[in-house]
């Protein structure tokens, strides 16, 4: 199961049976998860029971699958379950227990497949005269630039190296990365990207997209959109055709709304003369496992069927390091535990450094995600010089010294300010540490010894002295 998967199935694990029976109703969904969702195994459970007119004896599964793969069949029944794609029934002394499709999922699935019906849950293809000329490269630049806007403001976000508008994402796109805290701001400026943000920039291109598509839809409350909606309506776009114009005549006025906001992310192109959106490929991939891609750029190369060498990055025992690339992202992400002394046409020069290491440390970077950036990034010389020798592809010594690194930054710290203590009342305890977190300057509480340490004082003097006046 890939990663972003596995981000999508313990999301919809979490919905109830009534969104499950809703979101089945339509054959697009049903064909989506069934597609991406269930292993080899499971899907042949499914195919087996979906043509059965009456539910199957539980024990008859055993025919199908060899004793050494029971594990393999307990697995499977169980994430079929926790899916509602099947129920099984519970075991009684009269009756043993059985097996079937659940009625929505069975329904949908077969209509999915053999076609008929007129749920135009796949989109409706718009007939309209494409005087714009929008194709597929288009498409693939729109979707490549709006992604990377996303993917730069995650790492710009750091201190005050800010991007101007131009270059910047949607307001709602920033505030959902800060609401995922995928990106942190202090009260008073500062703040920066999170280690959950640079988690975010080491996944598969499709794993991010969905990252973000998930935390758009669990704050779909805050945006007056119903979950079960937003979720068919993704499920539509990834069965639909990149450089085909799609009507929105089959969407709800909510899903008609909520494509203002996909277009935000890159997901589709709205003209703004006609009712008609264009899916580009960050939309047509989202339940398809062929583009489990490394970044955004390979992943419009490899959709154009352009080769390109994904690897780039040389580092040697003396912690220098080689970045052949002029990818002003790749490089951005790469400064952020790098100190940087040389650049050229296609390739930026410098130094991992204990500095460099304790700057991205402070911002929630862990050694073990920049190991695994500087591996999986790691350019096609490096990897074929190990795997010649029999070694790992990063110098052993410098793996060391960069966990070493953040365990010196793990040491005790010291931090000077001020210990308030001894309240009169737990309610005036409350009160001042409360106070204390909301200005920004709380370090530590203990709500048992009921006393705190902040930084600064005068303020929280002056909130104790007036609370004491009135």
């Amino acid at each position: 199961m890939t990663v972003s998967t596995l981000a999508s199935f313990e999301y919809l694990e979490r919905l109830p049976g009534t969104t499950f029976r809703k979101l089945y109703l339509q054959p697009s969904t049903a064909l989506a998860v069934f597609r991406r969702m269930l292993p080899h195994l499971a899907k042949s459970f499914v195919m087996a029971l979906l043509y059965m007119t009456k539910p199957l004896l539980l024990s008859d599964l055993d025919l199908w699958v060899q004793p050494k793969s029971q594990r393999e069949r307990e697995k499977c029944l169980s994430l079929l379950t926790r899916l509602h794609i099947v129920s099984i029934t519970a075991p009684t002394k009269d009756s043993p227990q059985t097996i079937a499709l659940t009625v929505n999922f069975g329904a949908s699935l077969r209509m999915a497949l053999t076609g008929g019906g007129e749920h135009q849950s796949f989109g409706v293809p718009s007939n309209t005269f494409n005087i714009d000329s929008i194709n597929e490269a288009f498409l693939d630049d729109l979707a490549k630039n709006q992604w990377e806007k996303i993917l730069h403001y995650v790492v710009n976000s750091v201190g005050q190296n800010r991007q101007d508008a131009n270059e910047s994402p949607a307001e709602t796109v920033k505030h959902l990365l800060q609401r995922g805290n995928l990106v942190s701001r202090e009260k008073y400026g500062g703040g920066g990207i999170t280690q959950a943000g640079f988690s975010f920039l080491l996944q598969e291109v499709n794993a991010q997209v969905w990252t973000l598509l998930l935390l758009w839809i669990e704050n779909s409350e805050s945006y007056s959109f119903d979950s079960v909606e937003a979720l068919s309506l993704l499920f539509m776009l990834g069965s639909l055709e990149c450089g085909q114009a799609y009507s929105d005549s089959n969407l709800t006025e909510k899903q008609q709304e909520m494509l203002s906001y996909l277009s935000s992310f890159g997901l589709i192109y709205l003209p703004s003369t006609s009712r008609i959106f264009y899916p580009t490929r960050l939309a047509t991939t989202l339940t398809s496992d062929a583009s489990a891609l490394r970044s955004v750029s390979d992943g419009f190369d490899a959709a154009c069927r352009i080769n390109g060498v994904k690897g780039f990055i040389i580092i040697e025992t003396n912690y220098r390091v080689y970045a052949y690339t002029n990818s002003p992202l790749q490089i951005a992400v790469l400064a952020l535990f790098t100190k940087f002394n040389s650049r050229y046409p296609n390739m930026v020069a410098g130094k991992i450094t204990r500095e460099s290491v304790a700057r991205a440390i402070s911002h929630g970077i862990t050694s073990d995600q920049i190991i695994s950036y500087l591996g999986t990034h790691a350019h096609p010389q490096l990897v074929k010089s190990a795997t010649l020798k029999g070694g790992p592809v990063l110098p052993p010594t410098v793996v060391d010294q960069i966990r070493l690194w953040q365990i010196e930054s793990e040491r005790m710290k010291a931090t000077s300010g001020f210990l308030f203590r001894d309240f009169e009342s737990q309610k005036e305890y409350e009160s001042c540490v409360r106070y204390a977190d909301e200005i920004g300057v709380l370090v530590w509480r203990s709500e048992v010894k009921k006393m705190f340490f902040v930084t600064r004082h005068e303020q929280l003097r002056d909130f104790i002295k007036s609370r004491k006046n009135n």
